[in-house]
């Protein structure tokens, strides 16, 4: 994962024909921001072009054209460091865009976004080289069918199923959680997944990158799991297009080799933010909040192509940062038009100690339908967010006047809410080395059966830590005392 970035010497992209392809020369250097000129044809936009060493001595720098100034002139932005060129060094034209690798050599393998092997394994042999710019399934090619897709957590389950082949948002700002949720979903949906998983990292940190490789490795699942990851220190382009090669290697999957796929994205706001970064360097006028006026379509040519079709679905779970907790932000209103669920995590909820801290008045999926998860799942659901939205109300009354003040009825409601609020919490399997708990994979029938017994009042003699970070309900302990933390 430390590889530095400027390793691209060994850059595995197809081989230049330098006979046909356009000769170019550097003409100015801003930065991020190269102006080439070229004598003969002009580079497509979206090309890559290639120095093959700079100045300094240093490895290739490689960029993607990203306007055509005029009938001699291009303006790219660099997906390598810039260190070392100048002007008058002489650019090839590679005669086409980025391409990812494909193939079944990929699987248990981590790479970059120019597709180098990142995991100090030699690079793959066997392998195709596809563009990473492709267009999403046409509508008349993609499946109708609705299923749910069991995650074995849950608040998830209970309150905001989630769809195979759709698109699931973690919503939260820094700390809440969204990377512990989102390794853990891995670790459960690997026993029952028999497809493929793809973990995107966009713009990671190196230490997070190697702990999931490690983790995954030690779990046994990394044969059939793809990772790519564009680090935190990479150049803004490098960062904006490494969605779109895991994105491409889903579809090979998806398409070729007709195998269900796990894409899972953090972060997807990263990519928001690397797309502003590339705006800004390019002179373009920002929009509403500093992001690029391009916003809503740079995300749409991403999200619309994570989609079902005969051959197999594609099933992603994207992390999304909202930066200072604020929902109305850009990034995420875009990100939720484009979501079959949306779990929002609550700071509130996760310093009350209550994990994972999904919240569930703010969380919803359009799966939660009696005629998709069935009347009794409906309607227990309703009843759960019914007697937590009703505590929520509460809760300023109880604050200025005591519970004491409360009619009876109110009483029981949060006596149910509290222990609701407690027995939704589970301990994880990824965070087992932290908490001292052993993880619990809980099935939809367990968490419904809970759930109904406590809204029917079966467990209103024991106390609300007895429900704490258990499994199933059964494993509630009459005489467990209350944790200080969950308070």
């Amino acid at each position: 994962m430390n590889k530095p970035s400027n390793t691209t010497s060994q850059n595995p992209q197809p081989d230049i024909d330098v006979i046909t392809v356009a000769q170019g020369e550097v003409i100015a250097v801003r930065g991020s921001v190269v102006d080439v000129m070229f004598t003969g044809k002009l580079p497509a936009v979206r090309n890559l072009l290639k120095l093959e060493k700079s100045d300094d001595g240093n490895a290739a720098i490689l960029l993607e054209v990203q306007t055509q100034l005029d009938a001699k002139r291009v303006r790219a932005i660099a997906l390598t460091p810039t260190a070392g060129l100048s002007r008058g060094a002489a650019i090839q034209d590679t005669g086409g865009p980025l391409t990812a690798p494909v193939g079944p050599e990929i699987l248990s393998r981590m790479f970059d976004v120019f597709g180098n092997a990142i995991d100090q394994l030699p690079q793959p042999k066997n392998v195709e080289w596809r563009s990473v710019h492709n267009v999403p399934p046409l509508l008349s090619s993609r499946s109708t069918k609705t299923e749910v897709f069991s995650t074995g957590i849950k608040v998830i389950d209970l309150l905001v199923p989630l769809e195979r082949g759709g698109k699931t948002g973690l919503f939260g700002g820094a700390g809440v959680g969204k990377t512990v949720l989102l390794t853990e979903m891995i670790h459960n949906m690997i026993g029952h997944h028999n497809g493929v998983s793809i973990f995107c990292g966009i713009g990671e940190r190196c230490r997070e990158g190697e702990e999931l490789h490690r983790e995954m490795k030690e779990a046994g699942v990394l044969k059939d799991m793809v990772m790519l990851f564009g680090q935190m220190n990479e150049l803004p382009g490098s960062r904006f297009r490494v969605g779109h090669a895991a994105l491409t290697m889903a579809e090979y999957f998806r398409d070729d080799e007709q195998r269900d796929v796990l894409l899972l994205v953090d972060n997807i706001f990263r990519f928001i933010q690397a797309g502003s970064e590339v705006s800004g360097l390019m002179g373009q006028m920002p929009s509403r909040l500093g992001y690029q006026p391009t916003l809503s379509t740079e995300l749409a040519q991403l999200e619309e192509r994570i989609a079902n079709t005969e051959a197999g679905a594609i099933t992603s779970i994207q992390a999304v940062y909202v930066p200072a907790d604020d929902f109305t932000d850009p990034a995420a209103v875009h990100t939720f038009s484009h979501l079959s669920a949306s779990i929002a995590l609550s700071r509130k909820r996760a310093s009350e100690g209550l994990f994972p801290a999904v919240d569930p008045l703010q969380s919803h999926s359009k799966m939660l339908t009696p005629s998709i998860v069935g009347e009794r799942h409906y309607h227990l659901a309703q009843l759960a967010r019914q007697t937590l939205a009703k505590y929520e109300d509460l809760k300023d009354i109880i604050a200025m006047l005591g519970l004491e003040q409360l009619s009876q009825n109110d009483r029981k409601v949060v006596s149910r809410a509290r222990q609701l609020e407690r027995f939704l919490t589970q301990p994880f399997f990824t965070t087992g080395q932290f908490s001292g708990m052993q993880g619990a994979t809980v099935s939809l029938e367990d968490t419904l059966d809970g759930c109904e017994r406590i809204l029917n009042d079966e467990f209103s003699t024991y106390s609300e830590s007895a429900l704490y970070m258990i499994g199933r309900v059964d494993e509630a302990n009459k005489t467990k005392e209350q944790p200080t933390n969950a308070e």
